[in-house]
């Protein structure tokens, strides 16, 4: 037995690794370190100060709060006792009796849509469908604040890429004129300020110039709309939209993408969309809790009542403090502070005093507009709102708000309108 063992033992080797290529080499010190030295300190920029016992959490993207609801354990821990048969393979060999079937159209009946598709993420689901609609004769017009993964679709698909001013439907308007009808892509709640998108009028844009549109529902996917069904149903734009994606980590607390599109598409999709042909589908106990998800946030009404009351009371405190927090108006909340260096500082000031955000930095941000990115839940305590308040009173006078790079913008921009 021993001998069995010491031949089945690996073998004792020196750990390391070969040299790495030349130029990899000279990107990492010409465009990294100077970063790490410099900016940050020689410390990672996003890991700041463990969360103890007493923090509150404003870091994450739980917004209803459903985080261990009983009603989605169940339904997890079911399906992981009584699945004992399945297969492990793409989504694309799915026969419609199955689970993740039932959810597809179930989500998709939500939003007012006839059919849909489960992702491994929202990245996924976005990069899988720009993918299959868009080519090289297809202008993909994008807000210059839409998720990195509807940019990266774009490039997936070899489109041309062609970015219009936030939120301004007048110069997407003048982009296509110039240009030709194409794909209209938007977030309908911007990911890094919360900032709500025009939508009725991006919509009418697309439609008087002869434009299919995306919208990004992530940020508004269980949070706006009847039974949290979306902005565009809260706008009466389901049917006017031709498609519509979303992560389900953000309202769903989940692992996963969605994205609908006409059933007609549904095996031009499958033939077409990478990621849902080469990716594994979500495993039987995934698509169990989703399922559940789906019931609680449909039934959520006062915890989206309550997110609302939260985030209109602390957009409105910290207004009057003097941060300048003008670019949103939903539950995110973003710190813009500028240089890397300046809001990591800011990043420590709260986080010593129990508060703790997530910060945005290049590429998610451009890179001297870095924040802290708040993001408001429905289960939150008074109590809580009550401590935030109370830390950004404190800290102001440190972090001086009013001075930060945007709250100048905002100035001159007021003066010279």
């Amino acid at each position: 037995m021993q001998a069995l063992e010491r031949k089945l033992a690996p073998a004792a080797r020196p750990l390391g690794n070969p040299s790495l290529g030349t130029q990899l080499t000279q990107r990492i010190a010409r465009d990294f370190t100077p970063r790490w030295n410099q900016q940050w300190g020689g410390k990672f920029v996003l890991h700041g100060k463990p969360p103890g016992s007493n923090a509150i959490r404003l870091d994450g993207n739980d917004y209803l709060g459903l985080t261990g609801h009983p009603l989605i354990v169940q339904a997890q821990v079911d399906a992981l006792r009584k699945q004992q048969e399945f297969v492990v393979q793409s989504g694309v060999f799915h026969l419609n009796q199955h689970p993740a079937r039932a959810l597809e159209l179930a989500l998709a009946n939500w939003v007012g849509k006839d059919d849909g598709f489960i992702c491994q993420s929202g990245y996924a689901a976005n990069v899988g469908l720009l993918q299959a609609i868009a080519d090289a004769q297809t202008p993909v017009y994008l807000d210059s604040l839409a998720h990195a993964s509807l940019w990266e679709g774009a490039h997936a698909a070899r489109a041309p890429a062609c970015a219009f001013r936030h939120n301004d439907p007048a110069h997407l308007a003048r982009m296509i004129a110039r240009t030709g009808p194409g794909l209209v892509v938007v977030d309908s709640v911007y990911s890094t300020t919360g900032a709500l998108c025009p939508l009725v009028e991006v919509v009418e844009v697309a439609e008087q110039y002869g434009c299919m549109i995306l919208v990004d529902e992530s940020h508004s996917l269980g949070t706006h709309g009847p039974q949290g069904a979306g902005l565009c149903a809260a706008l009466g734009l389901s049917e006017r939209v031709h498609f519509i994606t979303a992560s389900l980590a953000k309202a769903f607390a989940g692992r996963a993408g969605f994205f609908t599109a006409p059933a007609h598409m549904r095996h031009y999709i499958f033939c077409t969309s990478f990621p849902n042909i080469f990716s594994s589908s979500l495993l039987p106990h995934e698509i169990a809790g989703l399922t559940a998800t789906l019931e609680v946030i449909r039934q959520s009404d006062e915890a989206r009542s309550r997110l609302l009351a939260h985030t209109t009371r602390l957009r409105a405190s910290l207004s009057d403090l003097g941060y300048p927090i003008h670019q949103g108006s939903q539950q995110i909340i973003a710190l813009e502070v500028g240089m890397e260096c300046d809001t990591m500082v800011l990043r420590d000031r709260l986080e010593e005093r129990d508060v703790f955000s997530a910060m945005f930095c290049a590429p998610a941000t451009s890179s001297k507009r870095a924040m802290m990115r708040l993001t408001l839940n429905a289960g939150l305590m008074d109590s809580e709102l009550d401590h935030v308040e109370a830390v950004a009173r404190e800290i102001a006078p440190l972090v001086k708000p009013w001075d930060w790079p945007i709250a100048r913008r905002a100035r001159a921009a007021q003066a010279s309108s």
